[in-house]
């Protein structure tokens, strides 16, 4: 049983609102009050028809003041204690993600803002909200940044539950949950951001994952950064490498022919990537699929 003289009547509804995920069980009962019937629909769901994402833009991160809504030290959930954290900077985690939508649309969160399941947002048990977060779909390689403005999931190992529209634009609305990855982003009074602690600037991040743009001239021959498959003496492995990595990450992809002092070479490359940790998660998603042998280099390289 939530105790509500600790976590208020906001904390209540994070409970109630965030219990009943669209991939979830049947909420627990709890002594008390029968809340259940301020909403319409017993078990949660995607709205009718198709809701189309492909120009839903991501969240904005902006600077927004500390609120004391939904960031008490600590709160109890079905006799378990969660901690807020004093600071969401240089956070990174990874574990499984949930989504929630038609039932909860129009509630309110934790903070008392209003849910929108065709919105950019997500909730989380102890991230400082509202806040910012990059979240990686893992399978897949694509990512969306969102804006965390509630509280939960507290069912089993999930770690966050996105909106629908979330989840829809990550792919992974129809299976119901996925495995991610989770960056904090901070944004401070001056407009600057961090992304896990680093500095971040949204406006030259690498192309989503789920992005065929090709690369453009200067990108290709630039100081962009590629993840490499493998190295040919002949152009058809390394074409045959590229297209079953595109089985595993849509990103622009291109063999290069280089000239060595040992002959001539066909480089089986994925990119180009802007910074340093796209390249890194990019190759940890390949290497996850069986792509052991990738190098992350620089086009002049």
């Amino acid at each position: 049983m939530l105790k509500v003289q600790q976590i208020g009547w906001l904390g209540l509804v994070a409970v109630l609102v965030l219990s009943g995920c669209a991939s979830s069980p049947e909420s627990p009962k709890t002594s008390g009050p029968d809340h259940s019937s301020r909403y319409t629909l017993k078990q949660d769901r995607a709205p009718s028809g198709n809701f189309d994402v492909s120009g839903l833009q991501d969240a904005v991160p902006r600077y927004e003041p500390p609120r004391n809504a939904g960031n008490m030290a600590e709160y109890q959930v079905w006799g378990k204690t969660y901690r807020v954290m004093d600071s969401n900077d240089g956070y990174v985690a990874r574990g499984v993600a949930s989504w929630y939508g038609e039932k909860f649309h129009g509630h309110k969160t934790s903070n008392g803002e209003v849910f929108d399941m065709y919105s950019m947002s997500a909730a989380h048990k102890s991230l400082r909200i509202p806040s910012y977060a990059r979240v990686t779909n893992l399978d897949n390689g694509k990512s969306v940044i969102v804006r965390v403005n509630d509280r939960g999931p507290f069912h089993g190992d999930r770690l966050i539950d996105l909106s629908y529209a979330a989840a829809k634009k990550l792919d992974y609305k129809s299976r119901g949950t996925a495995r991610v990855e989770i960056e904090s982003i901070t944004v401070r009074q001056d407009g600057s951001m961090t992304l896990a602690g680093k500095p971040f600037n949204p406006g030259v991040m690498a192309p989503l994952a789920g992005s065929n743009s090709a690369p453009s001239d200067q990108q290709a021959s630039g100081t962009g950064l590629f993840v490499q498959l493998g190295s040919f003496s002949q152009r058809d492995p390394a074409e045959a490498l590229l297209a079953r990595a595109r089985d595993v990450l849509e990103r622009p992809m291109r063999v290069r022919q280089v000239t060595t002092g040992s002959g001539n070479f066909h480089r089986a490359q994925i990119g180009p990537f802007n910074d340093e940790t796209e390249a890194r998660r990019a190759q940890n998603l390949l290497e996850s699929n069986g792509f052991s042998q990738s190098i992350v280099l620089t086009d002049s390289r």
